[in-house]
Order: structure tokens, then C-alpha cells, then sequence
């Protein structure tokens, strides 16, 4: 399926990581998630394009920035604004309703339990501020791609609004689906179009590159993280132990982690996604001259290897993490019995969420980016977009103006009323608010206000959790650091879907990885994988990639 789609203690701190109420209710239900339509306003097919074509020039919507609340720690190089206390006054994006009073149907997943659709205050106080009704039909995200399945067969029974998670694409998703279920919104939102809706126009270029498919722009974005993953070290801990790591190379790495190990406790989990990253590992392909190369068959990938295999033959891997249960990391992390762990970037305020009431002094930091070499260290960006909408086709303009209207007011970014609403609610009906200012959702917050109305567009993600004292400083300058390294992989932001044939052979890696760094297999394992692959199919995968390439 997929698409190359791939600081020291301040303050002695697909989904729902804006909200600067910071509601229970849907915060909850976005903590399982795993992270488009056609038809010009004249009706008229797109062009032929070769698959996985880059867009060409307006075909992406103009950026057009605008901070209704200013950040405390602006973004640099595309990391997330921290906004380190809440707005004491919001601003109403869109002074007027803008729908005409229709009703539009929307199909989303839903991660929690599907709310009420009767009675609903929460529904009711979004579709009166949007001046039209959406119906959604939501369906559990963990059987999301069945149903979405089922409903793309029949283009009849295909909604006004349909969210599509990257991992849910169907096959022949961009050749067929695309241009014959979807409206194509190039000629609405490209380039300087998108100024007629201001809101979207605000929302980062990346985030829309992964919204073209054949070269046209068909999808609305749910914005993420463009940089996704850290090495973090129980910083508390340390302190306790008088220790001051200074991380610079990945030899550095190894001597920390063999310095923490003893006394029933050990230095690290399995840090083979670190081992990538400090070896800048390229999430699938690179180009090498004039021939594409893939990450298995580069010396960063051995490299990173090898590294991995030192460390668990230092003995310095829990022998959980020694014995494959991945599953534990966390809970191994955060008691304090491994010390050293790779996580997603959100997993920090999430740690924060779950050990602040029981051990106040909790505090994980990330390592600074460094390369195992000691050189400058490479960060490849994550997708900033795994999340999108498209519109059911039509030839009806004004439905699609108003739909689009619509997806306005719903991207108004942090610091609206607009945003308020849609992340938190109604006041006094979904929340209120403590002594310290921040708010405290009802019971009714818990059944009506689940996640809906983000996974048919969203604003540009911002980080406020305010709540846990010091966070957003250390998470904002953290990435403002790493941000100076992040580099785009090849085919960045290209919805390129892969001939099914290929979809297996990548798979025997991932067993080749966890083997090679428990000391099961070596590296001449490695070299037979490589080969096999090559035979199985990897060469005529290059080909596939080359023609792609060529086309551009």
C-alpha cells in the first residue's frame, strides 16, 4: 500500500495532541490510532500523469501563515510552535456561518466509543457554527479499511466526506478510485485559490504535498509531526545518580548505556530505530549517482546493524527487550528498570500523563540528534500528513465551494473559537474550568465529544499542553534543535502505491533485524537477505522506482 508516504531539564513539564483544554474524553479515544477528490468545477477529467507524478507548479495551495495567537517558541524549519500559556482571549476566525443549511454525510474511524447522534450538544453547537449539518457515519478504526473497502465498491453508497488513513488506502487507489470517486480540488485550492479560504491557506505546504495524487491535489490534510521520533533517557533517574550524559557519537551511546546497567536495572531497550537514525539510515531508497539504492543494500543500514548487535553483546539490553517483548518497553522505561528507550515524540506528554500523579519528579528528555560518527547528524522527515479527506465527486460547484467553506471553518488553527469549540466543546456543558484556569471536561464530555470532526481536515499542529509545568519549553526547543538537520528522504511527500507483488519481500528484514541484533544471524545473513530480495523481485522494484523517477 504505501507511499513513500516512511536539552537539559526545564522547569523542574491516528491523535488529539492540540487541544489547550487538554479533554479527557477525546484524548482517550485518539491514543490508539496507528500516521483526496476529483472533478474540476467544469467537470472535466484531469490530465494523464504518470503515477506518483510531483505536482506541477499551482497545483499545491499558496502557504499564507497567520498566528492569531503569537508562540512562545515559534517553529523553525517545520517543527511545532510552542505555546507555553493559554490564550485569555480567542479570536473568531470566520466572522459568519457559511454553509447555506444543508446536510452532508461524512464517514470517519473512531479509535473510542461512537457517541450519540440524537440529542448530541456537542454535534449541534459545531453544525450550528458551521451553518450546515454533517451526518457522520463512523465506523471502529481498527476495521476501518474493511468498511472503507466495502463503501469505495459501491460508488453509489460513497458519502459527501470520507477520511481515508493512509493505512487504510485501498488497492488501485490512485489509477481508478481517485479520479473517478473523488473531486479533484486543484482548481479550488491551488496555488492562490486557497486564499479564498484563509484557514487552509495557513495549513503547511508539506502537509498538502501528501494530499496529490497523479499530479493533482485531491485530499484535505490532518496535519502531524514532521519530525516523529527521539531517543530518550530517564533524565530524574540520572540526576539521582550524578550522572551528566554528554551523547555525541554512537560509541558515546554504548558506554552510557553499559555505565547504567547494573544493580537490577539496565541501560537500554532495544535502540534499533536509534541505531537508524544516528546512522541516517534512508527510510527506502537513495540515489547513488544515477541508480537508485535501497536502504537494505546501503553501509548505513550495516552499519546500524552492527551497532545494535554491540549493544545487546554488551549485555547492557533488559533481557525482556533481549527476549522481543516489545510490548513492555514503556512500562520497563518508565518504572526505571531500562533507562534508555526509542519512542514516537508523542510518547513524551503521554509519559508525563501517566507517571506526574504518582512520582512528581518524573521527567524523560530526549538525547540532542547526534551521528554515530560524531559528524552532523541526519534527520529524515516523517509525514506530516497520514490522515486525509476527500469530497465525493459532483457537478454541482456551489457544493463543493460550501463543502470547502466548511472545511474552513473546521482548520481554524489554536487561539479561535473555531478551534475551541471543535477540539473541547461547549463550556459549561463539556467542561469547566479549575481554580488554576485550565479546564476539567464533564461526564457528558466522555459520551458526546469524541474525534470527528479533525479526521475531515485540521489545522496546523501546535504544542500546548500547558498542563504538565515545562513541557512545551523543553519539547519546543528540543525540536527547534533537531530541526536543523531534517533532511527530505527521495520521493518525500509522492503517494506512490507499489505494485502488489512487491508487498512481501521487504517483510523478511524486519525478523533479519531483531536476529542480526540478538546475535542469531550475522552479517553475511544480511548479504544472502539482500540478494534473495534482489532476486525476488527488489530489481524489478528499482525499475518501478527509476521509471518514476525518470518521469520527473
Amino acid at each position: 500500500m504505501n507511499t513513500t508516504t516512511t536539552a537539559g531539564r526545564v522547569g523542574d513539564l491516528p491523535v488529539r495532541r492540540r487541544s489547550f483544554l487538554g479533554m479527557v474524553a477525546a484524548g482517550a479515544a485518539v491514543a490508539g490510532v496507528p500516521s483526496l477528490l476529483t472533478a474540476c468545477s467544469s467537470g472535466d477529467a484531469p490530465p494523464a500523469v504518470a503515477p506518483g507524478a510531483a505536482p506541477a507548479a499551482g497545483v499545491l495551495p499558496t502557504y499564507v501563515p497567520v498566528d492569531y495567537v503569537e508562540p512562545d517558541f515559534p517553529g523553525v524549519n517545520g517543527s511545532t510552535p510552542g505555546f507555553a500559556t493559554l490564550p485569555t482571549e480567542l479570536v473568531q476566525s470566520v466572522p459568519e456561518p457559511p454553509g447555506s443549511g444543508s446536510t452532508f454525510t461524512a464517514m470517519t474511524p473512531l479509535w473510542g466509543t461512537i457517541p450519540p447522534r440524537d440529542g448530541n450538544q456537542y454535534y449541534e453547537a459545531v453544525n450550528e457554527m458551521l451553518g450546515a449539518s454533517i451526518e457522520f457515519q463512523i465506523t471502529d478504526g481498527n476495521t476501518y479499511g474493511d468498511k472503507l473497502a466495502t463503501v469505495l465498491a459501491s460508488a453509489k453508497d460513497v458519502p459527501d466526506w470520507v477520511c481515508i488513513p493512509t493505512w487504510n488506502i485501498p488497492p488501485r487507489f490512485g489509477s481508478e478510485i481517485v479520479p473517478n470517486l473523488f473531486q479533484d480540488l486543484t482548481d479550488h485550492l491551488g496555488g492562490d485559490r486557497v486564499k479564498d479560504y484563509p484557514n487552509l491557506a495557513n495549513i503547511p505546504t508539506d502537509a498538502w504535498k501528501f494530499c496529490v495524487f497523479n499530479g493533482r491535489l485531491y485530499g484535505l490534510p490532518f496535519p502531524g509531526e514532521i519530525i516523529t521520533d527521539a531517543t530518550f533517557y530517564r533524565q530524574d533517574v540520572l540526576e539521582e545518580l550524578g550522572i551528566a550524559p554528554d551523547v555525541r557519537t554512537g560509541q558515546d551511546l554504548l558506554d552510557l548505556a553499559a555505565e547504567l546497567t547494573g544493580g537490577g536495572r539496565w541501560g537500554a531497550e532495544d535502540l534499533w530505530v536509534t541505531a537508524a537514525a544516528m546512522h541516517a539510515v534512508p527510510p527506502k531508497w537513495r540515489l547513488e549517482g544515477d541508480r537508485l539504492v535501497h536502504r537494505v543494500e546501503t553501509e548505513e543500514y550495516r552499519a546500524a546493524l552492527a551497532w545494535n548487535a554491540e549493544l545487546f553483546a554488551s549485555g547492557s539490553v533488559h533481557p525482556d527487550a533481549v527476549a522481543d517483548n516489545s510490548g513492555e518497553a514503556k512500562t520497563r522505561f518508565q518504572s526505571g528498570s531500562s533507562l534508555i528507550m526509542s519512542d514516537g515524540l508523542g510518547a513524551w506528554h503521554e509519559a508525563l500523563r501517566d507517571n506526574l500523579a504518582s512520582n512528581p519528579g518524573y521527567w524523560q528528555q530526549p538525547f540532542d540528534p547526534f551521528a554515530a560518527d560524531g559528524g552532523t547528524p541526519v534527520l529524515w522527515k516523517g509525514n506530516p500528513a497520514n490522515i486525509f479527506s476527500f469530497l465525493k465527486k459532483s457537478d454541482d460547484a456551489a457544493r463543493i465551494t460550501e463543502l470547502l467553506a466548511l472545511a474552513n471553518v473546521l482548520a481554524a488553527p489554536f487561539g479561535t473559537t473555531e478551534f475551541d469549540l471543535v477540539q473541547n466543546g461547549v463550556e459549561g456543558v463539556h467542561y469547566t474550568r479549575g481554580d488554576d484556569g485550565l479546564p476539567v471536561p464533564t461526564a457528558l464530555a466522555a459520551t458526546e465529544l469524541q474525534p470527528t470532526y479533525i479526521f475531515l481536515v485540521d489545522g496546523p499542529i501546535a504544542n500546548t499542553r500547558v498542563q504538565y509545568p515545562g513541557f512545551v519549553e523543553a519539547s519546543s526547543t528540543w525540536q527547534q534543535k533537531a530541526a536543523e538537520y531534517i533532511a527530505d528522504p527521495l520521493f518525500y511527500a509522492q503517494q506512490i502505491v507499489e505494485p502488489s507483488q512487491y508487498a512481501s519481500i521487504g517483510q523478511p528484514f524486519a525478523d533479519l533485524e531483531k536476529d542480526i541484533s540478538r546475535g542469531r544471524k550475522s552479517l553475511a545473513d544480511l548479504d544472502a537477505a539482500v540478494e534473495t530480495w534482489r532476486a525476488s523481485g527488489g530489481e524489478e522494484l528499482r525499475t518501478f522506482y527509476q521509471e518514476i523517477l525518470d518521469a520527473q
